[in-house]
């Protein structure tokens, strides 16, 4: 039977992932001491995978798909198909920031002012090629964790490191001189892979499912009663992707109206429908939105 090899990202990422392919319709139950999780589809295998190694292995071929972060693929100068990006809202409402950052009493203000100077940070070869198109010679170390301290230990004049709002980097004596990329998670594909028409449909359908979850966390469902005679005043209230659905109830002095809605918006509506006349309003969580 030809099973499709899927890469899951050891670390931050693991557990957003297994929460998202459940609520795409995949169960995954990881094991203590094995890097080789269960997977109710049996036309999947999974391995757990450094998010910092997958797009490797995806490239190579010992896995045929995989959930890594623009950056790693990046810095792995990886030639793989980027089949869809991934946006976990619920762990984070802004993509990773990879910055260059300096003690904030230094005399350095920008890239350029760091010439002949020394750059800790896990980001090796991106960052070279960052301060090699610049023409600009720095000696890039690499850094494996705590690479805010390099600087403030005088082990290195600046750091490239990932932040989302910044606020640790400040708390180290940091400042933020440049902004060097924006990165988000990625479901790649080995390129032999994606032409075998058989992993190409399920990779296809994994992708589908995966963007359907994420677009319904941002939403939730509606559904209301509303006096025939109140109806368009209701409708006039709710936003939605399409028209709502209106259906007549047993009472024809009464009607059912749903909608799907952004969760952001509810707060706002809910008491202008109430006051348009609607009545036993429902508000209900989404699974998947295609």
């Amino acid at each position: 039977m030809t099973h499709l090899q899927l890469g899951i990202p050891k670390g931050s990422l693991e557990k957003a992932t297994i929460e998202l392919f459940a609520k795409s319709g995949w169960r995954i139950d990881v094991h203590s001491r094995s890097y080789f999780p269960d997977i109710d589809d049996p036309e999947i295998t999974c391995s757990i995978c450094r998010a910092q190694e997958m797009s490797r292995y995806v490239e190579q071929g010992t896995l045929d798909v995989g959930i890594t972060g623009k950056d790693w693929i990046l810095e792995n100068d990886s030639d793989v198909i980027v089949v869809c990006d991934l946006v976990y809202s619920k762990v984070s409402k802004r993509p990773a920031r990879w910055v260059l950052a300096v003690p904030a009493g230094s005399p350095y203000r920008s890239a350029r002012d760091l010439a002949g100077k020394k750059i800790a940070t896990e980001l090796v070869n991106f960052t070279r090629r960052h301060f090699d198109a610049m023409g600009v010679d720095v000696t890039v170390e690499f850094s494996w964790g705590a690479t805010e301290a390099k600087v403030v230990s005088g082990l290195a004049d600046a750091i490239v490191e990932v932040t989302e709002t910044g606020s640790t980097i400040r708390a180290h004596g940091l400042v933020i001189i440049e902004d060097l990329m924006e990165s988000n998670p990625r479901l790649i594909a080995n390129k032999t892979a994606w032409e075998d028409p058989w992993k190409r449909e399920k990779i296809d359908q994994i992708a589908m499912l995966l963007q359907g979850a994420l677009r319904a966390d941002k939403l939730v469902g509606l559904k209301m009663n509303v006096p025939t005679d109140r109806l368009s005043s209701v409708v006039e209230h709710l936003p939605s992707l399409n028209a709502p659905t209106v259906s007549p109830l047993y009472d024809s002095k009464w009607c059912s109206v749903e909608t799907i809605v952004e969760e952001t918006v509810v707060r706002e509506i809910l008491p202008r429908l109430k006051a348009a006349g609607a009545e036993g309003i429902v508000e209900y969580s989404l699974n998947k939105v295609l």
